[in-house]
């Protein structure tokens, strides 16, 4: 990986006769993280602009820019000097500490070691990744003396580190002796590649750099004048010290933070000769230290372990591998035509015939042990049980992949092709991605670490940047500017993570920037900082599936790090270095359908029900007719407002359409969703390319929808090979004008020959390239489909099980969970309320009816559940008491008591909830006596000896929570009302006045509706201002069938703001109209549901038996009103008794009614 020839040219000759020579060997790139403000393109760009001949860049502990840095240098003609700055512990003690304290490892010292060669390098990497790797637990990043006196310093040249280094550390501190002794350490490990390194930043110390000098001239060690650059010019100077502060956690205003001088920029040569043209020997020898670097970090083929075990001879290893292959690849097709048979119109032969056409292909390329790496470690994860997906992009096309259980897609039955997942025209890794079961992903990790090894397995590092908003959020607070003032700033820019917006293009097009700039001078300074630091790095995390896997420790192949979050090695080049460092990615996806549909078989198994789901028909007419009526709440792929109204047109009735809708349903290809069913539905006829390939696109009605499909033309019209034609695919989807001018007069050439006239061929080549550009990957859409298939088939036959499996997965969304209840009541499935006698930690199934899950409520911790569960055991809790006996309060403390009560959990024991949580004392320190008798080794509180203390637990009295009051704990622990609706109070008036359920008024609105009257429960508000500077409000509603949310502006916002109070009932009208993403609503009016009643209700008849329920009902009539209350006392046989009128009137509401009916010895309330 070096060419020294090169390398040595290039240096000597950069420059001009008249400027003074100079190399800069440690500049600060950004990936010295929230340090370094220079990309590397513009370090190699100022390099180039100023005829330096060489450059170098040492960033902070790491090398994560070094192979980039590396291969853009050399596109450029410039000689990379890789280096790094490192943290290093002498091994000597400070006087007054001790080595390894805090205090002694935050004052360590740093040197710069540069890679004069590959072993150099080698060493480098090896010292680099031990920093991380090494076991340091939280201590800082940092080498050691004794490491690299162990590793060996040969072809490795060190700055000492300037002001920052160990020498002048010690020198500052007045330990002379101490600074020489560190100087002659270093000398001896590094011999004449040691360099005392001079900086002049800013009013440096001249005394302390005289003192510097004569060591250097004692030890006869060679200086080197360097600058150490964090950002490009004096000019960014404001913008990095902004940096500097976020990174510390600091106030710009601070001055006791560490800070930079405007003196730390990327000097020009002439700059350096002129700051020091006293001492010409140290820029001379930047120049002698490049010459001495005849390192080049370059590119890699890929490296991958041999799967078949280890052997001297390569060509022996690669026979043994393809003979595996072979081997694995025919008996597995056996298994799969045994078990599975053939698709209709193919022959055994056929099925051979291309699994050898493959084998060949693959071994030509000599990818053998890739397909069995992936092969093993799907077939042990297969073994254990955990669920893997059917396949995933262009690689369910194989049909080895098929025969080694990769995939479970048969390329043959749906017209799969290989050449588009492995092109022998085109040489490129294959890129198999494995979808795996998202709670088990990990284990399948594990088990790839303990084969290969630990140190040759490893996640990928990726690098979070700062985007507009946060990095407008982070100058803002160093800034110390008012967090309402930033937040308005930031608001102006759009927020769309998938597709980011700069703040530059923010500013141009929102004029809102510019006004508040001229209202106040500092938004101006906010918004210049910000855009100097936008885009520069601010995180290192890992990649969220890629894994690589090396035939070696992979510090022997690229420099390593470790996130503190995981235990796990992880690269320092990210996704697209790291492969060109000859590293092979395997993506370990998890996907959390395939988690469901697991969870879903498992409950089944319960019922002593079967099924596997790799074998399921995929013509079963029943889960057709529930997808042809839009019933796919929870089914994978296919869950969106958008795709169940596409499906309601299409009315699949094969798997063809499924895996065309998956295709088709994406911008751009959507509209010829309905062209796809009116033809498929005889409405509109079929209109033909061209007969030869009509066939072609006969299953997508004449549309063209795959990738496959514009291959297969090209084969069948101009003779392309179907490596040739993904080449076609590739070009059209590129739009390089000069290569699609050359396939434009091939395709012709061919099809001309082929009898198509030349006018038709150039209409065909521009449908194709239209199409190639949005065309989707048939093997990707194929597999997917499959899993949505399996997800409704289970729906449509399973849905108890189907849908506690979904909610159990989505536990922790609960507007997710309370679809699935609703999904499950129309259904006719009755999900019953958590309590402690029947719930676990998921949703668990019963004779049509789901359990719900004690984990879905907030604030109680799954240990908590499983503790509840343990002692729960198979005996129910015989009473309240019980339970707390049972318990142990320090797994469950007084907020989860009080989740569990609220949530309905605790109803089994027959007390109100306002009762329970009145008396949570009371209870809690029941249980903790309870346990303290445990402990102590008493008796049980009910048994024989047992410790004073009372056998039962005496509730306060407390008056019943109003219904709305119930309700509204309930919302607040489930996100959603379970046990009733607040809306249920008022079903009587609401009949009255006509108001739609969100559901109905929703498909009144598809159906063409404009305007209607609802009813709902707020259960949150938010304020905005709009683009006009208005307010709005956006209020979010239940009701009966679900959440939806609805907007009013300025003047109805100032007149109803006062009844949009989360847990209030209103009846609104609005205004809406259908859109994308579902339906817009704008209120028109709105009115308490409450004060509604008041107005329709005039007297209140209570029914009962005795006197008896005479006080209770007097707690819920305490305020005074226009309304009558009679009560009427009903004899055993059903004949009134007696009715006595009451004096006073009183306020009469629907929910003081609701509240009297579950009075004790209430029979009845009517409202009249």
């Amino acid at each position: 990986m070096a060419d020294g020839r090169d390398s040595k040219q290039n240096v000597s000759a950069g420059g001009s006769a008249t400027t003074p020579q100079f190399v800069h060997l440690r500049v600060h790139s950004a990936f010295s993280l929230l340090e370094g403000a220079l990309p590397i393109k513009k370090i190699i760009g100022k390099a180039v602009s100023d005829e330096q001949p060489a450059i170098g860049i040492a960033d902070t502990n790491n090398l994560f820019a070094a192979l980039e840095f590396s291969l853009k240098c050399m596109e450029d003609g410039i000689q990379p000097l890789i280096g790094c700055q490192l943290a290093i512990d002498m091994e000597d003690e400070v006087e007054g500490e001790k080595r390894g304290h805090a205090q002694h490892l935050a004052k360590l010292p740093a040197i710069v070691l540069i890679a004069a060669s590959d072993e150099g390098y080698a060493h480098l990497v090896n010292l680099v990744s031990r920093a991380y790797l090494d076991g340091q637990g939280n201590q800082s990043v940092r080498i050691s003396m004794s490491w690299l006196r162990e590793v060996g310093a040969d072809g490795l040249i060190a700055l000492t580190g300037a002001s920052g280094g160990p020498v002048d550390m010690a020198m500052k501190s007045g330990h002379m002796a101490q600074a020489e002794t560190r100087a002659r350490a270093l000398a001896e490990l590094f011999g004449d590649r040691l360099y005392v390194e001079l900086q002049r930043h800013g009013k440096y110390d001249r005394r302390h750099e005289g003192r510097i000098i004569d060591l250097a001239y004692k030890l006869d060690l060679p200086l080197v004048a360097t600058n150490e650059p964090f950002f490009p010019s004096p000019a960014e100077f404001e913008a990095h010290d902004a940096l500097m502060a976020v990174a510390h956690n600091a106030m710009v205003s601070d001055d006791s933070r560490f800070r930079l001088t405007p003196d730390h920029y990327l000097k020009s040569r002439k700059d350096m000769a002129k700051l020091f043209a006293d001492l010409p020997e140290a820029l001379d020898n930047t120049i002698e230290v490049a010459k001495r670097c005849t390192f080049v970090l370059k590119t890699r083929a890929p490296i991958l372990p041999r799967f078949t075990g280890a052997s001297d001879d390569p060509a022996e290893a690669e026979r043994a591998e393809t003979a595996e292959l072979r081997r694995q690849a025919l008996e597995g097709l056996e298994e799969r035509i045994a078990k599975l048979g053939i698709s209709a119109g193919y022959t055994e032969t056929d099925y051979r015939e291309r699994l050898d056409f493959e084998l060949g292909v693959i071994e030509k390329m000599k990818f053998p042990g890739y397909f069995l790496i992936v092969a093993d470690f799907i077939k042990w994860a297969k073994l254990q049980d955990i669920p893997v997906g059917p396949g995933r992009g262009s690689g369910a096309g194989s049909l080895v992949a098929y025969a080694l259980t990769i995939t479970d897609v048969d390329p043959l039955r749906f017209s799969l092709l290989f050449e588009r997942f492995l092109n022998p025209d085109r040489v490129s890794m294959p890129d198999f991605d494995i979808d795996f079961c998202q709670d088990r992903r990990e284990e399948v990790i594990r088990y790839v670490q303990r084969k290969y090894g630990r140190e040759q397995v490893a996640q990928i590092i990726t690098f979070g940047s700062l985007q507009a908003r946060a990095a407008l959020r982070d100058v803002g607070r160093v800034l110390e500017m008012p967090y309402g003032q930033v937040d308005k700033i930031c608001k102006l820019v759009p927020n769309n993570p998938a597709n980011p917006t700069t703040l530059a293009k923010a500013i141009e097009e929102e004029p809102r920037f510019q006004e508040e700039v001229d209202k106040e001078p500092v938004i101006g300074r906010l918004l210049d900082i910000a855009q100097k630091i936008e885009g520069l790095y601010r995180h290192a995390s890992t990649h969220a599936a890629g894994i690589v896997i090396g035939d070696r420790p992979l510090s022997q192949l690229v420099p390593m790090y470790r996130d503190p979050r995981s235990d796990m090695p992880v690269t320092q080049f990210n996704m697209k270095w790291v492969e060109q460092a000859g590293l092979v990615k395997f993506d370990f996806l998890g996907l959390k359908t395939l988690t469901v549909l697991k969870v879903a078989v498992d409950f089944l198994k319960k019922r002593d029900i079967t099924v596997a789901l790799e074998a399921l028909p995929l013509d079963d007419q029943k889960t057709y007719e529930m997808l042809s009526k839009g019933d796919t709440v929870g089914v994978f792929q296919v869950e969106s407002a958008g795709m169940r109204k596409a499906l309601i047109g299409m009315r699949p009735d094969c798997i063809e359409d499924i895996i065309a809708l998956v295709a088709l349903y994406r911008p751009g290809p959507m509209e010829n969703i309905p062209v796809y069913n009116a033809r498929k539905h005889g409405e509109e006829e079929i209109e033909s390319i061209h007969p030869k390939i009509d066939y072609l696109l006969k299953e997508t009605q004449g549309v063209i929808v795959y990738q496959e499909q514009v291959m297969q033309i090209a084969q069948v019209l101009s003779g392309y090979s179907l490596g040739e034609a993904d080449l076609l695919r590739r070009a059209m989807g590129k739009k390089i004008k000069a290569e699609m001018d050359m396939q434009r007069a091939r395709f012709v050439t061919g099809s001309v020959a082929n009898g198509v006239s030349k006018p038709q061929s150039d209409l065909i080549f521009d449908l194709l390239a239209k199409f190639a550009n949005y065309g989707f990957n048939k093997s990707h859409a194929a597999a997917y489909a499959i899993v949505s298939y399996q997800t409704a088939y289970l729906k449509a036959h399973y849905p108890v099980e189907f849908l506690a499996a979904s909610m159990t997965l989505d536990m922790s969304n609960t507007d997710k969970i309370n679809d699935f209840r609703q999904d499950a009541m129309r259904l006719g499935i009755e999900v019953i309320p958590p309590s402690v006698q029947t719930s676990f930690r998921p949703f668990e199934t019963g004779d049509n009816r789901i359990y719900y899950s004690l984990s879905a409520i907030k604030g109680v911790g799954e240990a908590a559940v499983d503790h509840i569960v343990a002692v729960r055991g198979d005996e129910p809790f015989a009473s309240l008491e019980d339970f707390c006996l049972r318990i142990d309060p320090k797994l469950l403390n007084r907020r989860v008591f009080e989740s569990l009560i609220c949530a309905g959990a605790f109803d089994c024991f027959g007390f109100d909830r306002a009762e329970l949580v009145g008396g949570l004392d009371r209870i809690l320190g029941f249980a903790q006596i309870a346990q303290a008798n445990k402990v102590s080794g008493q008796s049980d509180m009910f048994g024989a000896g047992a410790a004073t203390g009372p056998e039962k637990i005496s509730l306060p009295a407390y008056a019943p929570w109003l219904a709305s009051e119930k309700l509204h704990r309930e919302f607040q622990v489930l996100g959603f009302y379970l046990s009733a609706h607040p809306l249920d109070t008022y079903n009587e008036l609401l009949a009255k006045i006509r108001v739609q359920t969100f559901a109905d008024f929703s498909a009144s609105v598809k159906k063409g509706a404009t305007a209607g009257r609802l009813a709902g429960t707020v259960t949150s508000k938010q304020e905005r201002k709009t683009r006009t500077g208005n307010k709005m409000g956006i209020v979010a509603f239940s009701d009966s069938t679900g959440q939806f949310e609805a907007v009013l502006f300025s003047e109805a916002l100032a007149q109803y703001r006062d009844l949009l109070e989360a847990g209030k009932s209103l009846v609104i009208t609005v205004q809406a109209e259908e859109r994308p993403e579902g339906i817009g609503m704008r209120i028109q009016t709105l009115q308490s549901l409450e004060e509604r009643s008041l107005q329709m209700q005039k007297a209140l008849r209570v029914y009962v038996r005795d006197s008896g329920p005479l006080r209770s009902i007097a707690a819920h009539l305490n305020t005074r009103g226009d309304g009558l209350v009679s009560f009427v006392v009903i004899k055993e046989n059903g004949q009134r008794e007696i009715e006595v009128e009451l004096n006073e009137k009183y306020r009469i509401t629907q929910e003081i009614a609701a509240a009297l009916r579950t009075a004790p010895g209430v029979i009845d309330v009517e409202l009249v």
